[in-house]
């Protein structure tokens, strides 16, 4: 069964920075759409970056020009640039394939972001 982990949140000021990564074991992430998604208390999880196997990103309305997807097929390993950060980033991150649970991808424990002074 094929594993996501992500790491690289934390506890962080308004307009601060934090860079995400997803490393997938086996294969996954080589040839697929993959996504960021976070899930704020209380609310339905959301697509919040998505990025094709050519490369091409998309973003919600609400990152846009805040956060950076980007992609190393070569170590199955996705990443998520955040910067101006804001108390409404806070919410835990997941990534995944986009549409999610392609190819076995269960979601993982995910990873805390706090955006708070």
């Amino acid at each position: 069964q094929v594993q996501l982990v992500e790491s690289g949140g934390g506890l962080v000021q308004p307009g601060g920075s934090l860079r995400l990564s997803c490393t997938a074991s086996g294969s996954t992430s080589r040839s697929i759409a993959m996504g960021w998604y976070r899930q704020a208390p209380g609310k339905q999880r959301e697509l919040v970056a998505g990025i094709a196997n050519s490369g091409s990103t998309k973003y919600a309305d609400s990152v846009k020009g805040r956060f950076t997807i980007s992609r190393d097929n070569a170590h199955n390993t996705v990443y998520l640039q955040m910067n101006s950060l804001k108390p409404e980033d806070t919410a835990v991150y997941y990534c995944n394939t986009d549409p999610p649970l392609l190819r076995g991808a269960n979601w993982g424990q995910g990873t805390q972001v706090t955006v708070s002074s």
